[in-house]
Formats: C-alpha cells, structure tokens, sequence
C-alpha cells in the first residue's frame, strides 16, 4: 500500500491522531526530499502485563507501518529493572519475550504487515563498551536537575529515589544513535525526556532526531491507564465475562466527554483500527435497545458521536454494550493465538508466576482448664473407667457428690 501512496498521504497517515509533533521538518526532509522510508522507534519498558490501551500505540504503529515506514520495536527491559525495580532483574528476560508475543500477535490482528517491523532487546546493545561510554559522556553534560525533571512523568516516583532513576532517561535518549533512526514515538508523557534530548545530544555530537507524540489515553476509572491499578485497565488476556464486568463499572458519565476512557477508546483505538481493516474510513456502530429507538446509530467522525453524548442522543447504557461487543472481537484473536501457544503460554507463567498462596499456620486450640489432658495420656475402658498417667486429672471418682465437687458445679436448693 505504501508504494502507491504520496508523500503528502504518508505524512497525513503519519501524523493522524498524534498530540504533537516536535521537529517535524525532520521527517517531511525524509519522506519528501530524500525520499526514503522513515526510521522510527517505539520503546516500552517490559513491567507489568500489556493491557488493552497498548492498542493506543500499536495504532500509530500500523500507520507508521502502512505509511512504509521502518519501524525498530525495543523492548526495554533494562529500563524495566532500572524503574524502581518495577520488573525483577530474575523475570525480565520472560518479560521482554512475553512482550514480543503480544505485541507482534496485536499488529497482525490490526491487518497491517510486519515485514519493516524490527523487534530489538535493549540488552542486546546496551551492556557494550561503546554504549556504557557513550552513557558516560552524556552524564557529564546533563546535571541532575535536567535528569530528574526529565523522568518525573516516567519513572515511579517515590520518597527515597535511587539513582537509577537518573539514568533512565539518559539511556532512552542515547537509544536514538545506536538504534540508528530518524524520529522516536511515544506518549506525551514522554515530552521533557525529548526535549532534553534535542538539547543535550549535539553536546555528545549526536544528530537532533524528530519527536511524535501521543495523547494520554485516560483508563476506565477515569485517570492513566496503568497495568499496575486493575481498576484502571483490561488485560489483553481477560476472559470475555470480565471484560464486560469491568466495562460496566468504567466511568462514563452522561454528558461528559473529557477524561471519559470509554469514549477515548472508541477515538483512538476502534475508529482507526475499523479504518486499518477496512482499508476506508473507521465506523463503529451503536445498536438500539429497541426497535421502536429507530435504526442503530452508525459513527465514522469521533466529533459526530462526541456532540450526540453531549445531546444525552448517545447515552451510557447504548456505548457501553457496544463497546464491549467491540473489544471482545477485537481481543478473539490475540486471545485465540494465545491458546494455541503453548510456548506463550509458557512464557506467561514465567514472566508473571502466580502469587504463592502462604498456609495458614494452624494453631493449637486452647481447650481451657476443664481439658488439660493430651490426646493418648489416658484410655477410657468399656466399663466406664480409665487409665493411663493422667488418669487423676480425668477421674471424676466414684460418686455423684464426689463427681460435682471435682467439676465445680454449684448447686441450688429448689425455692
């Protein structure tokens, strides 16, 4: 498809959805004067399990990818362990794979090819002598200031930070040279670890790269979407009945489309990823609760469906069923891959073992002072008496007077 489209079509396809753009003439001097594919890169540290709003990214990816761009996939697992330790140095080689699975498996369901896409792990460059050096260099021209500030959307904030947190963002820039390309995409999270990188690599004579960003997608309780707060997000692999049991708890207000996930999903995920297997212009449809409602509501402009829920027309109990229709096809095929891999499922066991379910440590019952005897100290006999070393302790005597003192019964003449 790229072969056919033009330069201004490309830049167009390129650009579709993104928040901002930072030194864009950079890559118009690639597509349109020098006339080559654009080199463009991705990364994501390997933490937490993928959950859906990867779909955000991996949407740009397929336009970049349709657009004929190169696009290098880095699966920063060095970065995951150097986040507060958000992935054990032990687990993240699994993670780094499990990602790859997912990922990949998620492109192909969108109908795009993966002939230019290049899967890289930052560990297999990032542990050389020319890269450690190159980290080196560039430590001595940021000051501690620029590198904190630069993270301070990105890396886990916490009381007592480590350093590792500073290199963090350093690495992430320095990725452009040895990843070799022409621009890096990532979310508008990511905007003061690109400006410091426009600022600071000329200082190390590297070359200033273009910068595409993508908006925050919100999650289903209203903030970021985070793999680390379930209430937040569905899990690529979440079971069909979950997916609709957290959808229906989503927040969505009436009338409300800022910060609404629900409807920012349906923009930056279902419109275009229609659009990608379509090959035309994205829909997505609204099916009425009854047939006397009129026709269902069919959307291929986000502003059109936006102004019908602010007219309350587009109401909570219409979205949200078709919202979880929608996802539920979206997420059958990555899901049925999955099942039929047992290599991945493999994987997935590794990289995110289940929690160890700890044992209770039973505790002895207190039977009071009227049980003071352990099991096997003495042996009752069939004629009613019994024997053994504690049998003093048990032995009640030989009478019903005798028997009442020893139990402590108080009695009560009859009024």
């Amino acid at each position: 498809m790229a072969a056919s489209m033009g330069a201004q079509d490309k830049l167009a396809l390129i650009y579709e959805n993104l928040h901002e753009k930072l030194k864009e003439e950079i890559i118009e001097d690639v597509i349109i004067k020098q006339n080559r594919p654009l080199k463009i890169y991705w990364g994501t540290a390997t933490t937490g399990r993928p959950h859906c709003g990867y779909f955000v990214p991996m949407v740009k990816i397929a336009h970049f990818l349709r657009a004929g761009c190169t696009v290098k996939l880095l699966l920063a697992d060095i970065h995951g362990f150097l986040d507060n330790l958000k992935a054990p140095i032990e687990l993240v080689k699994y993670r780094a794979e499990y990602y790859r699975f997912v990922i990949t498996s998620l492109l192909k369901s969108l109908n795009v090819s993966i002939d230019r896409l290049d899967v890289v792990l930052g560990s297999s460059y990032q542990l050389s002598a020319e890269y450690t050096m190159d980290l080196y260099r560039l430590s001595s021209v940021v000051t501690e200031h620029d590198s904190k500030k630069a993270g301070a959307d990105v890396v886990k904030q916490v009381d007592n930070p480590t350093l590792s947190g500073l290199i963090y963002p350093l690495m992430q820039i320095l990725d452009e040279q040895y990843l070799d390309v022409d621009a890096q995409f990532g979310g508008v999270d990511q905007r003061k670890i690109y400006t410091l990188a426009t600022e600071s690599m000329p200082k190390i004579n590297y070359k200033v790269r273009a910068h595409l960003m993508n908006p925050m997608v919100p999650g289903l309780s209203g903030g970021k979407m985070s793999a680390s707060d379930p209430d937040s997000k569905i899990d690529l692999l979440d079971p069909p009945n979950i997916v609709e049991k957290k959808l229906k708890k989503a927040h969505c207000a009436p009338k409300e489309v800022e910060g609404n996930g629900i409807i920012s999903f349906v923009e930056y995920v279902l419109l275009p990823v229609d659009g990608l297997k379509s090959g035309g212009k994205g829909k997505f449809t609204v099916e009425r609760r009854k047939a006397e409602d009129g026709d269902a509501l069919v959307y291929d402009d986000i502003a059109k469906l936006k102004e019908d829920y602010l007219a309350d027309k587009l109401t909570p109990q219409l979205l949200k069923p078709a919202i979880i229709k929608a996802l539920q096809d979206l997420l059958q095929p990555l899901q049925a891959e999955y099942d039929a891999s047992v290599e991945w499922q493999e994987i997935a066991n590794k990289a995110y073992p289940p929690p160890e379910v700890k044992k209770k440590d039973k505790k002895a019952k207190d039977r009071g002072t009227k049980f003071p005897v352990a099991k096997g100290e003495v042996e009752a006999k069939p004629d009613g008496h019994v024997e053994g070393n504690a049998q003093d302790q048990v032995n009640l005597g030989t009478g019903a007077e005798e028997a009442m003192d020893k139990l402590d019964v108080q009695t009560k003449a009859p009024s």
